[in-house]
């Protein structure tokens, strides 16, 4: 055994990560936010517990926990996590959070990498920058090796364009210049990994994106080439601004590219979906 993560969030991109460490030596365990997840979890061989904003989490729980990982966006009071207080990390030698590039802001289409300036102007990304240097100063407090993980738009099997085209929800929008950086969950999980196991400080902050930055568009359009079925028609981003959510519509709101490099330098990161183009013929099984 390597060691023991304790991951707050077994979601999805927290079950693919506690996967990963689990067959690679760790022993891991973590939260959901139901009695039902933790039993179906359990009956996986996963040690998990029920813990949500409100509720307590025993400290005993994470006593012997030697790294914690958060995935767990902050609410708007806080992280739920962090409001447990330090001492309950107090002997985890490693801290990690899941970001999100958002911090970075709107660049205009311009790239991005881990030197530039934060800067967050919905309050969601603005909340999100606060918690990662709550969590920095939380593993100064114990003395823990702290990686924050900024991801852009994660995609995987379940949640990506090929499922849009086979559930007939697929929208191609079309917004001059806009590009989108994303990441398949697999390798958030195998970036997360090499940072738990490099053990080296200092602790730093990563971008876990793909080499492409690309439209949403194109990424219907591929997928639709993929599953042999026809593109639905680009609609112009005048036409369709007033009919998405306000969720979406924030996301178009922002346009920039993230730079990867420190993964494949630092980490030895070699990205097993480096555009969307591996990643989703991999979920439409043609690789």
């Amino acid at each position: 055994m390597k060691g023991r993560l304790f991951i707050f969030g077994l979601g999805y991109c927290g079950l693919e990560i506690a996967k990963l460490a689990q067959a690679d030596g760790w022993q891991v365990s973590g939260t959901v936010t139901s009695g039902g997840k933790a039993n179906a979890l359990r009956a996986k061989n996963f040690d998990a517990h029920t813990f949500s904003a409100g509720t307590a989490l025993s400290a005993a729980t994470l006593a012997s926990a030697t790294h914690v990982l958060c995935t767990i966006a902050p609410g708007r009071t806080g992280d739920p996590a962090l409001k447990l207080g330090g001492h309950f990390f107090r002997r985890a030698r490693w801290l990690g959070y899941l970001s999100t590039t958002g911090v970075y802001g709107d660049r205009a289409g311009g790239w991005v990498d881990e030197a530039s300036e934060p800067r967050p102007a919905r309050p969601r990304n603005i909340v999100r920058l606060a918690t990662e240097r709550a969590w920095q100063a939380t593993g100064q407090g114990s003395g823990a090796r702290v990686d924050v993980f900024r991801l852009p738009g994660i995609y995987g099997p379940g949640r990506s364009a090929i499922d849009q085209v086979r559930a007939g929800t697929a929208r191609r929008i079309d917004k001059a210049g806009q590009v989108f950086s994303r990441i398949h969950i697999g390798d958030i999980a195998a970036t997360v990994l090499a940072a738990i196991n490099r053990e080296a400080p200092p602790g730093a902050i990563y971008n876990v994106a793909d080499d492409l930055p690309a439209s949403s568009s194109e990424l219907i359009e591929y997928a639709c080439k993929l599953l042999g079925v026809p593109a639905p028609p680009a609609a112009p981003w005048a036409q369709v601004e007033r009919t998405l959510s306000a969720m979406a519509r924030s996301f178009y709101e922002e346009n920039r590219r993230v730079r990867n490099d420190r993964i494949k330098r630092e980490l030895g990161v070699v990205l097993k979906y480096p555009t969307y183009r591996e990643g989703l013929r991999a979920i439409a099984g043609l690789d």
